[in-house]
């Protein structure tokens, strides 16, 4: 009897120790996980990697293993990969290592090991984005009273069109070698709303405002139509006053030639009735003579 009491006795601590190393276990995981950052940056500015070195450390990435070191009463770093040397130092006031002039491969884990008080490890998965460009808009052409905005791909781009702050559509694409563009048709019913268009990444966005170009009853811009009229009027006074200038140009000048001409040959009549007179003279004079 005595011996099946030790037993069940033995079997619980068992079940409790087993109970204790697996929940130890357990918790050890789920704090590594909670120490796994996702973080991202901009491409061309800096990142730092918030977990404070304050004496010794090492800032280990993925497959290349230690890229910088950091030692007792040594000032900033000493980095180890070639790729992220003058980019890479530890910050002196936060004391945090600080990643300059980030680059699109510059992507991946990264892991502080903090050797200040014992050994801390904590890991950041860095994504580097491009800032996102700034949509095109293109205004509506006067069949069909509709707009479309387009904008460069890069990564994880989204373009979005709105009608005040409601989501009309929204679309992005995998393909980076394809823009992503939406279309809209402006009605009549809805044409005094404000329209946007924006292009967005996970770390910047860009709107643009969408002209109105159509009147209410799905006809060009009555401005516009104005302004074009205008511009239609003034530009056929114009070509009808250069073509009078010419005419008058042109009529002035052959006035001109007649005019010379007429004065020529009254000048050359004139010499000719002196000239015959004169001849006249002589005659008379050489038969008084005889």
């Amino acid at each position: 009897m005595n011996h099946l009491f030790r037993w069940r006795r033995l079997a619980r601590l068992m079940f409790m120790l087993l109970y204790f190393v697996i929940n130890v276990l357990c918790a050890s995981q789920q704090t590594v996980q909670s120490e796994t950052q996702q973080v991202k940056g901009i491409m061309g500015q800096s990142f730092s990697f918030q977990e404070r070195v304050i004496k010794t450390g090492n800032l280990l990435y993925g497959e290349l293993g230690s890229i910088a070191n950091v030692y007792p009463d040594k000032e900033g770093k000493i980095t180890l990969e070639k790729r992220f040397e003058n980019r890479l130092r530890l910050n002196n006031v936060t004391r945090y290592f600080t990643l300059s002039a980030l680059q699109i491969d510059d992507a991946g884990v990264y892991t502080v090991e903090n050797t200040d008080e014992g050994k801390k490890t904590t890991k950041f998965e860095l994504t580097v984005y491009n800032v996102v460009s700034k949509p095109q808009v293109t205004e509506c052409d006067s069949s069909s009273c509709s707009v479309v905005c387009s904008v460069d791909n890069e990564k994880e781009v989204t373009l979005t069109l709105y009608r005040g702050e409601e989501i009309l559509n929204q679309t992005s694409s995998p393909d980076l070698t394809t823009n992503p563009s939406l279309h809209l048709e402006v009605e009549g019913k809805n044409y005094n709303s404000t329209y946007s268009c924006v292009a967005s990444n996970p770390v910047s966005n860009e709107t643009v405002l969408v002209p109105k170009c159509c009147s209410e009853d799905g006809h060009p811009n009555d401005a516009d139509s104005d302004g074009m009229t205008l511009g239609m009027v003034i530009s056929v006074i114009c070509v009808l006053v250069a073509s009078g200038l010419v005419g008058l140009a042109i009529y002035l000048r052959k006035r001109g030639n007649e005019h010379s001409q007429g004065r020529r040959s009254e000048q050359i009549y004139r010499n000719w009735s002196h000239t015959e007179q004169t001849y006249q003279n002589w005659s008379h004079v050489e038969t008084t003579l005889t």
